[in-house]
């Protein structure tokens, strides 16, 4: 696979992700822990499926490391952002969740050989002002800080540090993230069985969602984001992922999932203004 090939894999990660907040908010009732369970195990399925039907089912097998982080990574921010936009209005969650690429930008500068600048700086604290935008007047009239946007927050640091972390393991095949995933999928069925109630009585839209989920912001749009950052070339998925969180706020508001808004807007675009400045290759 070229470079060129492996961009355009890692591009179709960040378009996944659009979707995201969408069929999150469409899954409902689903309790948290249930729903990462549900999407992990589809999308684990789906990678090894595929897989099999290319002939390349010895390249499954992950490393111990690889495995532990994808637990870290995937898993955790994965249950982190489901219980956010589950507990706080879904376009604030999933904007203060999508400060994850302007984070990226920030650790990758303190890897060795990097070095954190003022435009780092800058970018970091224009994200800030787009957070403090949104938990200060909220979208919700008195909504304020919530669990949820602390949540969100979380997942978001979780995201970054996974992403960066996994440059360590690019030796690694892409495939074995189907078994990853399934190992998510266990360990999230047991905090679901230790702290939550089952509820398969779901609506064909909480189905959808979960299908959603685990078909292509889980399933599809993990593997093509490793093909991405191992093979790819990592400073234009940077800059193309600060996309992602204007896509899917606009598709929370075509959908009806969240009303528009100057704030909105505002706080979207500060987040994107952060991300590009940060990213910016002039010193």
């Amino acid at each position: 696979m070229t470079s060129r090939t492996a961009t355009l894999t890692g591009f179709g990660a960040i378009l996944l992700w659009s979707t995201l907040a969408l069929f999150t908010a469409m899954s409902g009732r689903v309790p948290p822990f249930q729903l990462v369970g549900m999407t992990f195990a589809i999308g684990g399925l789906l990678i090894l499926c595929i897989t099999a039907a290319r002939g390349q089912l010895r390249r499954v097998r992950p490393t111990w490391g690889s495995f532990a982080l994808g637990l870290y990574g995937p898993f955790g921010d994965t249950a982190l952002y489901y219980a956010a936009v589950k507990t706080a209005p879904a376009a604030e969650a999933n904007l203060i969740h999508y400060l994850w690429p302007l984070l990226i930008v920030l650790f990758a500068a303190l890897l060795p050989g990097g070095r954190l600048k003022l435009r780092h700086l800058i970018g970091a604290l224009i994200g800030l002002a787009a957070t403090a935008l949104l938990i200060s007047g909220g979208l919700d009239a008195g909504g304020g800080l919530s669990l949820g946007h602390g949540l969100a927050a979380l997942g978001a640091f979780v995201w970054a540090s996974y992403s960066v972390l996994s440059r360590r393991f690019a030796e690694v095949p892409s495939e074995s993230l189907g078994v990853t995933l399934l190992g998510c999928a266990v360990a999230a069925f047991a905090c679901h069985a230790a702290f939550e109630t089952t509820l398969w009585q779901l609506t064909t839209v909480e189905w959808g969602g979960a299908l959603g989920l685990g078909l292509g912001s889980i399933g599809l749009a993990f593997i093509c984001w490793d093909i991405g950052m191992k093979r790819g070339d990592v400073a234009f998925l940077g800059v193309a992922s600060y996309a992602a969180p204007v896509l899917s706020t606009l598709i929370l508001v075509i959908a009806g999932y969240a009303a528009a808004s100057w704030l909105l807007a505002a706080s979207c675009a500060l987040i994107v203004a952060g991300a590009l400045v940060a990213s910016s290759r002039k010193a």
